[in-house]
């Protein structure tokens, strides 16, 4: 089935795009690999990056678009990423990066188009756990900037994944929460008798 990739907002690609044109940004930016990249490079596959702001002992989250990645492409594989974000201007370029996020998104985003049903590609961060998954939203149609996760939707956490989470296997959302639940609900505290 193919995966659908969402529109990103044209603004956040003239800005990648800028950024990709300016031999300062290029040299500047900590990427190795886009420095040495021999031929052009492109940005391709734009993901809405939401973060999960909260989760509670109840499952309930709360998440927020936080900007659009773009994977830059040189030749057959991506090379790197390139972060957008809105500010009160509008959208604005971020930063290049490289790193074992780039691979496992290429990868993961692979394993998604052999799925048997058809899903909407984004990006899901877990700042409190250092996790970064792909978001495959059932809902194809839909707008990539906004919603949450469903509990049919899949997440497919990326590499470096968490101790215990598996990378690169996908959990329904209602398999996946309580486990991330489980780890950033506060552990009580033992109370010892004076």
């Amino acid at each position: 089935m193919p995966l659908h990739v969402p529109l990103a907002p044209a603004p956040a690609l003239r800005t990648v795009l800028t950024a990709l044109g300016s031999p300062t940004a290029v040299r500047e930016a900590r990427t190795p690999s886009l420095r040495l990249a021999q031929g052009p490079v492109t940005p391709e596959l734009p993901l809405p990056v939401h973060v999960l702001d909260r989760i509670t002992p109840a499952g309930a989250s709360a998440t927020r678009l936080a900007g659009w990645r773009f994977l830059i492409r040189s030749g057959d594989r991506a090379v790197a990423a390139a972060d957008t974000m809105l500010t009160p201007d509008g959208w604005a370029f971020s930063h290049f990066f490289e790193g074992p996020y780039v691979t496992a998104t290429e990868r993961a985003l692979r394993q998604a188009e052999a799925l048997q049903q058809p899903y909407q590609a984004r990006l899901l961060s877990v700042p409190e756990l250092y996790m970064l998954t792909l978001w495959l939203h059932g809902d194809c149609a839909a707008d990539g900037a906004t919603g949450h996760p469903a509990a049919t939707d899949l997440l497919v956490p990326l590499a470096p994944a968490p101790p215990g989470i598996a990378a690169h296997r996908p959990y329904l959302v209602t398999e996946l929460l309580p486990v991330l639940t489980h780890r950033v609900t506060p552990a009580p505290l033992l109370i010892s008798p004076a």
